[in-house]
Protein backbone atom coordinates (compact mmCIF):
# COMPACT_ATOMS: atom_id res chain seq x y z
CA UNK A 1 0.00 0.00 0.00
CA UNK A 2 1.07 3.43 -1.04
CA UNK A 3 2.11 5.81 1.66
CA UNK A 4 0.66 8.96 2.32
CA UNK A 5 2.18 11.88 -0.32
CA UNK A 6 3.11 15.13 1.30
CA UNK A 7 4.82 16.28 -2.24
CA UNK A 8 2.69 16.08 -5.04
CA UNK A 9 2.24 12.91 -7.13
CA UNK A 10 3.76 14.07 -10.18
CA UNK A 11 6.74 16.66 -9.70
CA UNK A 12 7.80 15.68 -6.18
CA UNK A 13 7.33 19.44 -4.51
CA UNK A 14 6.30 20.04 -1.41
CA UNK A 15 2.38 20.50 -0.96
CA UNK A 16 1.18 22.73 1.45
CA UNK A 17 -1.92 20.50 1.88
CA UNK A 18 -0.55 16.80 1.57
CA UNK A 19 -4.36 15.51 1.25
CA UNK A 20 -4.93 17.33 -2.55
CA UNK A 21 -2.40 14.89 -3.78
CA UNK A 22 -1.07 16.89 -6.45
CA UNK A 23 0.26 20.36 -6.78
CA UNK A 24 -1.80 23.42 -8.26
CA UNK A 25 0.84 23.57 -11.30
CA UNK A 26 1.01 20.20 -12.19
CA UNK A 27 -3.05 20.10 -11.98
CA UNK A 28 -3.15 23.44 -14.12
CA UNK A 29 -1.17 21.02 -16.70
CA UNK A 30 -3.20 17.50 -16.79
CA UNK A 31 -4.09 16.89 -19.93
CA UNK A 32 -7.25 18.38 -21.17
CA UNK A 33 -10.33 16.27 -22.48
CA UNK A 34 -10.73 17.69 -26.41
CA UNK A 35 -14.09 19.29 -26.95
CA UNK A 36 -16.71 16.93 -25.62
CA UNK A 37 -20.45 16.20 -25.72
CA UNK A 38 -22.30 17.61 -22.48
CA UNK A 39 -24.29 14.94 -22.04
CA UNK A 40 -22.48 11.51 -23.80
CA UNK A 41 -19.15 12.84 -22.88
CA UNK A 42 -17.57 11.87 -26.18
CA UNK A 43 -15.75 14.19 -28.80
CA UNK A 44 -18.24 16.52 -30.40
CA UNK A 45 -18.11 20.39 -32.15
CA UNK A 46 -19.78 21.41 -29.29
CA UNK A 47 -19.06 21.74 -25.89
CA UNK A 48 -22.55 23.26 -24.43
CA UNK A 49 -24.65 21.73 -26.82
CA UNK A 50 -26.30 17.89 -27.21
CA UNK A 51 -24.20 16.19 -29.88
CA UNK A 52 -26.14 14.56 -33.22
CA UNK A 53 -25.72 11.17 -31.40
CA UNK A 54 -27.27 12.52 -28.16
CA UNK A 55 -30.15 14.29 -30.43
CA UNK A 56 -31.08 11.11 -32.17
CA UNK A 57 -30.97 8.39 -29.27
CA UNK A 58 -30.16 10.32 -26.11
CA UNK A 59 -28.94 8.45 -23.04
CA UNK A 60 -30.57 7.67 -19.79
CA UNK A 61 -28.75 10.25 -17.65
CA UNK A 62 -28.68 13.75 -17.82
CA UNK A 63 -25.04 14.72 -17.67
CA UNK A 64 -21.33 13.51 -18.04
CA UNK A 65 -18.51 14.82 -15.72
CA UNK A 66 -15.29 13.52 -16.84
CA UNK A 67 -11.95 14.79 -15.64
CA UNK A 68 -9.46 12.46 -18.12
CA UNK A 69 -9.61 10.56 -21.12
CA UNK A 70 -7.89 6.84 -20.34
CA UNK A 71 -4.68 8.21 -20.08
CA UNK A 72 -1.80 9.19 -18.19
CA UNK A 73 -1.63 10.17 -15.66
CA UNK A 74 -5.03 9.71 -14.28
CA UNK A 75 -5.48 6.22 -16.02
CA UNK A 76 -2.39 4.91 -13.94
CA UNK A 77 -3.92 6.41 -10.80
CA UNK A 78 -6.99 4.77 -11.38
CA UNK A 79 -5.11 0.96 -11.97
CA UNK A 80 -3.23 1.73 -8.96
CA UNK A 81 -6.35 2.55 -7.29
CA UNK A 82 -8.54 0.04 -8.74
CA UNK A 83 -5.80 -3.09 -8.66
CA UNK A 84 -3.06 -2.08 -6.21
CA UNK A 85 -5.13 -0.73 -2.84
CA UNK A 86 -3.79 2.29 -3.47
CA UNK A 87 -6.36 4.63 -1.27
CA UNK A 88 -4.59 6.77 -0.57
CA UNK A 89 -5.43 8.30 -3.85
CA UNK A 90 -8.64 8.41 -2.81
CA UNK A 91 -8.99 11.95 -1.69
CA UNK A 92 -7.02 13.50 -4.87
CA UNK A 93 -9.38 11.62 -7.43
CA UNK A 94 -12.48 12.81 -5.38
CA UNK A 95 -11.05 16.25 -5.59
CA UNK A 96 -10.59 16.15 -9.57
CA UNK A 97 -13.94 14.77 -9.44
CA UNK A 98 -15.27 17.68 -7.74
CA UNK A 99 -13.44 20.26 -10.22
CA UNK A 100 -14.32 18.50 -12.73
CA UNK A 101 -18.06 18.85 -11.40
CA UNK A 102 -17.78 22.77 -10.34
CA UNK A 103 -16.47 23.48 -13.48
CA UNK A 104 -19.41 22.26 -15.40
CA UNK A 105 -21.83 23.15 -13.00
CA UNK A 106 -20.51 26.48 -13.84
CA UNK A 107 -20.79 26.04 -17.18
CA UNK A 108 -24.19 24.49 -17.56
CA UNK A 109 -26.13 25.55 -14.00
CA UNK A 110 -26.19 21.73 -13.02
CA UNK A 111 -28.33 20.57 -10.15
CA UNK A 112 -26.19 19.80 -6.93
CA UNK A 113 -27.12 16.05 -6.55
CA UNK A 114 -29.08 14.45 -3.53
CA UNK A 115 -27.64 11.38 -3.55
CA UNK A 116 -24.53 9.55 -4.62
CA UNK A 117 -24.48 6.11 -5.63
CA UNK A 118 -21.45 4.28 -6.99
CA UNK A 119 -21.56 1.15 -9.81
CA UNK A 120 -21.98 -1.24 -7.50
CA UNK A 121 -19.44 -4.95 -8.02
CA UNK A 122 -20.68 -8.32 -7.53
CA UNK A 123 -20.20 -9.82 -3.79
CA UNK A 124 -17.86 -12.35 -4.93
CA UNK A 125 -15.15 -9.65 -7.13
CA UNK A 126 -16.21 -7.36 -4.02
CA UNK A 127 -14.93 -9.91 -1.52
CA UNK A 128 -11.80 -11.05 -3.56
CA UNK A 129 -10.77 -7.10 -4.08
CA UNK A 130 -11.30 -5.89 -0.60
CA UNK A 131 -13.24 -2.85 -1.62
CA UNK A 132 -14.80 -1.09 -3.92
CA UNK A 133 -12.36 1.49 -5.48
CA UNK A 134 -15.47 4.41 -6.03
CA UNK A 135 -16.49 4.15 -1.74
CA UNK A 136 -14.00 6.43 -0.67
CA UNK A 137 -14.15 8.37 -3.41
CA UNK A 138 -17.69 8.65 -2.42
CA UNK A 139 -17.36 9.54 1.12
CA UNK A 140 -15.31 12.54 0.60
CA UNK A 141 -17.47 14.11 -2.64
CA UNK A 142 -20.75 13.49 -0.06
CA UNK A 143 -18.91 15.43 2.48
CA UNK A 144 -17.72 17.95 0.52
CA UNK A 145 -20.75 18.73 -1.19
CA UNK A 146 -23.35 18.29 1.94
CA UNK A 147 -25.10 15.36 0.31
CA UNK A 148 -25.95 11.70 0.98
CA UNK A 149 -23.72 8.47 -0.06
CA UNK A 150 -25.46 5.05 0.39
CA UNK A 151 -22.83 2.24 -0.17
CA UNK A 152 -24.86 -0.33 -0.80
CA UNK A 153 -27.88 1.86 -2.82
CA UNK A 154 -27.65 -0.23 -5.71
CA UNK A 155 -26.88 -3.80 -5.79
CA UNK A 156 -25.54 -6.44 -8.70
CA UNK A 157 -28.07 -9.43 -8.79
CA UNK A 158 -26.15 -11.38 -11.05
CA UNK A 159 -22.21 -11.74 -11.67
CA UNK A 160 -21.19 -10.22 -15.16
CA UNK A 161 -18.58 -10.92 -17.65
CA UNK A 162 -15.61 -7.95 -17.84
CA UNK A 163 -16.66 -4.95 -20.08
CA UNK A 164 -13.85 -4.30 -21.44
CA UNK A 165 -13.65 -7.96 -22.54
CA UNK A 166 -16.47 -8.20 -24.49
CA UNK A 167 -17.22 -7.09 -28.08
CA UNK A 168 -19.00 -3.93 -27.84
CA UNK A 169 -22.68 -5.35 -29.67
CA UNK A 170 -22.72 -7.89 -26.36
CA UNK A 171 -21.89 -5.58 -23.96
CA UNK A 172 -25.13 -3.98 -23.37
CA UNK A 173 -26.48 -7.18 -23.48
CA UNK A 174 -24.20 -8.29 -20.44
CA UNK A 175 -25.94 -5.54 -17.76
CA UNK A 176 -28.95 -5.90 -18.93
CA UNK A 177 -31.13 -6.74 -15.82
CA UNK A 178 -27.89 -6.86 -13.59
CA UNK A 179 -28.64 -4.41 -11.07
CA UNK A 180 -31.25 -3.19 -8.59
CA UNK A 181 -32.27 -0.19 -6.80
CA UNK A 182 -32.21 -1.16 -2.96
CA UNK A 183 -33.43 2.04 -1.37
CA UNK A 184 -36.50 4.86 -2.26
CA UNK A 185 -34.52 7.55 -4.47
CA UNK A 186 -38.45 9.35 -5.95
CA UNK A 187 -37.65 13.23 -7.03
CA UNK A 188 -34.33 12.71 -6.28
CA UNK A 189 -31.44 14.30 -8.27
CA UNK A 190 -28.48 11.42 -8.55
CA UNK A 191 -24.61 11.39 -9.59
CA UNK A 192 -23.66 7.88 -10.49
CA UNK A 193 -20.10 7.50 -9.98
CA UNK A 194 -17.48 5.02 -11.60
CA UNK A 195 -14.23 4.99 -12.60
CA UNK A 196 -14.11 4.22 -16.06
CA UNK A 197 -17.07 4.60 -18.93
CA UNK A 198 -15.92 3.18 -21.78
CA UNK A 199 -19.42 2.28 -24.15
CA UNK A 200 -21.22 3.86 -21.46
CA UNK A 201 -24.00 0.16 -21.17
CA UNK A 202 -23.27 -0.02 -17.63
CA UNK A 203 -24.32 3.17 -16.67
CA UNK A 204 -26.56 3.32 -19.07
CA UNK A 205 -28.69 0.54 -17.51
CA UNK A 206 -28.40 1.59 -13.88
CA UNK A 207 -29.46 5.14 -15.04
CA UNK A 208 -32.55 3.51 -17.36
CA UNK A 209 -33.41 1.64 -13.76
CA UNK A 210 -32.73 4.48 -11.35
CA UNK A 211 -35.34 6.88 -13.10
CA UNK A 212 -37.66 3.86 -13.59
CA UNK A 213 -37.90 4.08 -9.76
CA UNK A 214 -38.82 7.46 -9.67
CA UNK A 215 -35.82 9.46 -9.52
CA UNK A 216 -35.59 13.03 -10.96
CA UNK A 217 -32.32 12.81 -12.67
CA UNK A 218 -29.16 11.42 -13.15
CA UNK A 219 -25.57 12.66 -13.97
CA UNK A 220 -22.78 10.20 -14.75
CA UNK A 221 -19.40 11.66 -13.24
CA UNK A 222 -15.90 9.62 -14.00
CA UNK A 223 -12.24 9.82 -13.51
CA UNK A 224 -11.83 8.49 -17.06
CA UNK A 225 -13.33 8.32 -20.23
CA UNK A 226 -12.47 6.22 -23.29
CA UNK A 227 -12.76 8.50 -26.19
Amino acid sequence: MLPMPTACWLCQMPLALSHHGICSYCLRHLPSLPVCCPRCGLPAASCRTECGRCLLKPPSWQRMIVVSAWRPPVSHWVKQLKFFQATVLSAMLARLLLLSWLSARQKHNLLRPDLLLCVPLHKTRAWRRGYNQMDEINHHLARWLNCRYVAGGLSRRRKTRIQHRLEASNRRKNVRGAFRVEIAVQRLHIALTDDVVTTGNTVEEISRILLAAGAASVQVWSLCRTL
